[in-house]
């Protein structure tokens, strides 16, 4: 199979992604099952932080593992990577150690580079300009809850970051729309976001307003990280910004709340929304190792079927 990697959303295209989908229910039966499950024997993933994580390497490391595989774990202060050592140079060598490559970094360029220079696929567990792992998770557990996403609307309530512009991708592939409503000055940068057609999505000045009839929910923390400095400005700007019991009203009575975390209960969302009964962000959060595991074995074994 020639190398494929997943660094943004738009790199699989639909029928990849519903693909994907179908492969994680899967694996998550199996998983639920105590079923053995082991088509990566043999396999070895590198998994290189360059920002913090709990739920990014718990879910791979433990994903990768499930599958049979193993993993090495690098960081910013036991590799070389973009510091002593060029980012190609640490590609070529790294990628001719192991199988398979995710990187969590800052700068999208970063992985970019790296995986231009990469004998094997290389995976995006988050930059500052996209997330499209969370939004994998996100989009099956939707799927479990409610069906299809096609036709439906999601409403982002927050800052236009790396999460929103993943939504905006996932719009456009998967045929629904994303409500987006951010403060001023914190809006989402289509030119980042790569979006092509303006059909897919709506930008409201009030968050309620983007809310209403909307299927789903959802929010991120107000300032991502690499931003800290950015907190109290940004805690100013976000204050109509927290999405409480009267935004989920307004959405359809089913309508999901989902959260990527960490969550600052009372800042950008309400306790009664969060540890509510329509918040669906604990099989969310779940959902990441699934679907991860699934995008995993199709990028190195092909679709699988069993």
């Amino acid at each position: 199979m020639p190398i494929q990697h997943f660094l943004q959303f738009s790199d699989f295209s639909t029928e990849e992604h519903e693909w994907l989908f179908r492969r994680a229910a899967e694996i998550k039966r199996k998983f639920k099952a105590y079923e053995k499950y082991h088509p990566l024997a043999d396999r070895t993933l590198a998994m290189i932080f360059e920002k913090a994580s709990t739920r990014t390497r718990v879910s791979f490391e433990a994903g990768m593992y499930q599958l049979g595989g193993s993993v090495v774990h690098l960081t910013t202060g036991d590799s070389q990577l973009g510091r002593a050592e060029p980012i190609e140079d640490s590609a070529k060598v790294i990628s001719r150690m192991v199988d398979l490559v995710m990187i969590r970094t800052f700068g999208q360029d970063k992985i970019e580079r790296f995986a231009a220079h990469s004998r094997v696929p290389v995976i995006n567990g988050l930059t500052n300009e996209f997330h499209p792992c969370q939004i994998l998770a996100d989009i099956f557990t939707y799927i479990e809850h409610r069906g299809s996403i096609r036709g439906r609307v999601v409403a982002w309530v927050g800052d236009g970051n790396n999460m929103a512009n993943t939504w905006l991708q996932a719009a456009e592939l998967l045929g629904f729309t994303v409500h987006v409503s951010t403060p001023t000055g914190y809006e989402v940068d289509q030119d980042i976001a790569g979006i092509r057609s303006p059909n897919s999505y709506k930008v409201f000045k009030d968050p309620m307003e983007a809310c209403r009839g909307a299927d789903l929910v959802t929010t991120d923390v107000w300032t991502s990280m690499g931003f800290e400095a950015e907190n109290e400005e940004r805690r100013k700007a976000f204050a109509d910004w927290c999405v409480d019991t009267e935004m989920m009203k307004v959405a359809k009575p089913d309508a999901l709340f989902m959260h990527c975390l960490p969550a600052h209960r009372g800042e950008e969302v309400e306790a009664e929304v969060i540890d509510g009964p329509q918040s669906a962000v604990w099989d969310e959060a779940e959902n990441r190792m699934h679907v991860q595991k699934a995008l995993m074995e199709y990028l190195l074994l092909g679709r699988v079927t069993d």
